[in-house]
């Protein structure tokens, strides 16, 4: 998980100690200077090469450049001695730069679950083969582990496999399905399930919607036929961290175009890079709420910002 950019991250810690830290024998005249900083010249370069190594890792720029930004203005404080200092001061920078972009926003989804009015509607909304209905099985799973009655709407009806899915699903899970034939109004469906679960008292609703890609106008407008008929309380944007920056591209639009208020990040175990998983929820301002690390119902695990540092960092 994350390899190339962990090995990136380690290349460049091992190229600043050599080029901006101080050497140890002038250590004792560094420290009696007083305001003695870092060469800035050569921050600049090692900096500059950190950001192309982002960059090649899938970063979208902006994330990058405030990467880059934060972790500049916090070493041109310091005064770093090659050594024991070296690890606490460039990686420690470091590792606070990632962590304040991946913190940038935050949700507590179970919160948001249980104050919501019942039932709580989620429509989920992706391009065709990120793990929509593979991610709603396992939300399924997790809400009714914790108590919570569900219903799920087959709205992607374009796709009649997507329903037999759903329905392997539903049985060895147990959650009630709502659907109707191939090429059905999916609108239909989501208004089906909303005023289901209304009638039997249950708690959540979670909204299949067609693979969609950001261009397909037509398409687009049905999804938001789909959202003014069901009136979800929360858009989940399901991405394919494998997907890189075309990932970060079909956040934005699907943001755009229906108001993403949060992401679910699938194959993340897959991916060597992690620059979508970096970027995503700076890019659009949202948070991600779960990252996908396998196929089966468990693999489903809360998005922790300290949880993917620590990956991003380990054994390098």
């Amino acid at each position: 998980m994350f390899k190339s950019l962990r090995e990136r991250f380690a290349a460049w810690r091992r190229k600043a100690e050599t080029e901006v830290a101080t050497p140890p024998a002038e250590a004792a005249k560094a420290i009696g200077e007083a305001g003695k900083r870092i060469d800035t010249s050569k921050l600049d370069s090692i900096l500059y090469d950190l950001e192309i190594g982002l960059l090649e890792n899938d970063v979208a720029f902006p994330v990058a450049k405030e990467i880059v930004d934060t972790l500049a203005e916090d070493l041109k404080e310091k005064r770093i001695i090659r050594g024991a200092d070296f690890e606490k001061a460039i990686e420690g920078s470091l590792r606070a730069a990632v962590e304040k972009v991946l913190g940038a926003e935050r949700m507590d989804f179970w919160g948001f679950v249980e104050k919501a009015p019942k039932p709580v509607v989620i429509m989920f909304v992706g391009v065709n083969g990120t793990g929509k209905t593979t991610v709603i099985a396992k939300l399924a799973n997790m809400l009714q582990k914790r108590g919570k009655s569900v219903v799920v709407a087959a709205a992607d009806t374009f796709r009649a496999g997507a329903i037999e899915q759903l329905e392997v699903h539903a049985n060895r899970l147990g959650f009630k399905l709502i659907k109707h034939i191939a090429g059905a109004d999916p609108a239909a469906v989501g208004f089906d399930a909303v005023e289901h679960a209304k009638a039997r008292g249950r708690d959540v609703v979670l909204i299949d919607t067609a693979g969609r890609m950001q261009t397909n106008t037509n398409l687009m407008d049905q999804m938001k036929k789909i959202q003014r008929v069901a009136k979800p309380h929360l858009v989940v944007f399901v991405g394919d961290a494998l997907a890189g920056n075309d990932a970060i591209e079909q956040a934005k639009e699907f943001n755009e175009a229906v108001g993403v208020d949060a992401a679910i990040l699938c194959k993340i175990d897959a991916d060597a890079k992690g620059g979508a998983a970096l970027s995503i929820a700076h890019t659009i301002g949202k948070p991600i709420l779960f990252v996908g690390t396998g196929q089966g119902y468990e693999d489903l695990t809360p998005f922790d910002a300290k949880w993917m540092v620590e990956r991003l960092f380990a054994e390098a």
